[in-house]
């Protein structure tokens, strides 16, 4: 099923301050912001999965907007943001493998977990490696689009993408790619493009939410619906003048249609594969 969600059909709630927490992971230092409001025992969690080389500063507007809701956490993988940098560059498998031994120590044992961008890589990773981890799954611009699996093709569609995210990400951007720095952005790009996650999405069996900005170039229209139909329970919505990075640049109607993918479905219950 493929709906739009536009800022008529966003829910108009008040934001919640999130705070750093650090912890101790298999030997490093991990910063984590998280919501700080006491919760019912039964809340969500909401794990927020950042993407290529950012960190969980670009996450902050969406965890913001879900943290009056849910209980809300966005790690800093190892290299990224404010957590240890580590001389390994981690591969795909190993970031999956760290975010679930997080989980293990931080307290969610398992979660929804969203991703953005490469973050949805290491989602479906997550999932396939350690299911008990994952409840569902909310895949933001899911990367990469098999079609645009070349260096040329990319770097054409990011920045293409540029040109539409708000002015105010770029010193974000700039930040988080001096924290990780050049060897670690191209390793981990390197690990990006050959990772094909869609032979793992046949084998995501949780409810999963797809999110597209509809001015997104690196993720095109065609890919989204292609990689919600290869999901056994997938939906897919588009989220008009947003492009890339939702989490940022349309924090509220992103919040608003997690928030209305938590209601609709339970834990246990079933799907029906998206049309």
């Amino acid at each position: 099923m493929r709906t739009n969600a536009g800022n008529r059909g966003a829910i108009d709630e008040p934001m919640e301050r999130v705070s750093s927490r650090w912890d101790l992971v298999e030997g490093l230092r991990i910063h984590t912001l998280a919501s700080i409001g006491p919760r019912e025992p039964d809340s969500p969690i909401v794990v927020l999965v950042h993407g290529l080389v950012v960190s969980s500063r670009y996450l902050t507007p969406t965890a913001e907007r879900l943290a009056p809701h849910c209980r809300v956490y966005a790690p800093d993988l190892p290299g990224f943001g404010r957590s240890t940098k580590p001389p390994q560059v981690l591969n795909l498998s190993q970031l999956a493998d760290f975010l679930a031994a997080w989980m293990e120590i931080h307290g969610p044992g398992s979660a929804i977990l969203m991703g953005n961008s490469f973050g949805c890589q290491i989602v479906a990773e997550t999932a396939l490696r350690h299911p008990g981890r994952i409840d569902r799954a909310v895949l933001v611009s899911p990367t990469v689009d098999p079609r645009g699996r070349s260096l040329l093709r990319q770097a054409v569609r990011w920045m293409i993408n540029v040109t539409r995210e708000p002015l105010s990400l770029a010193p974000i951007l700039v930040r988080d790619y001096l924290d990780a720095g050049l060897r670690r952005t191209v390793l981990t790009f390197q690990h990006m493009m050959r990772d094909r996650i869609e032979e793992k999405l046949p084998r995501l069996d949780v409810p999963t939410l797809v999110v597209r900005g509809a001015r997104d170039p690196i993720v095109p229209q065609q890919w989204a619906e292609e990689a919600t139909r290869l999901l056994p329970r997938g939906r897919l919505v588009v989220i008009p003048g947003a492009a890339h990075t939702v989490n940022y640049d349309a924090p509220r109607e992103l919040a608003s249609v997690i928030l209305r993918f938590l209601g609709e479905e339970r834990p246990g219950e079933r799907w029906q594969k998206a049309a």
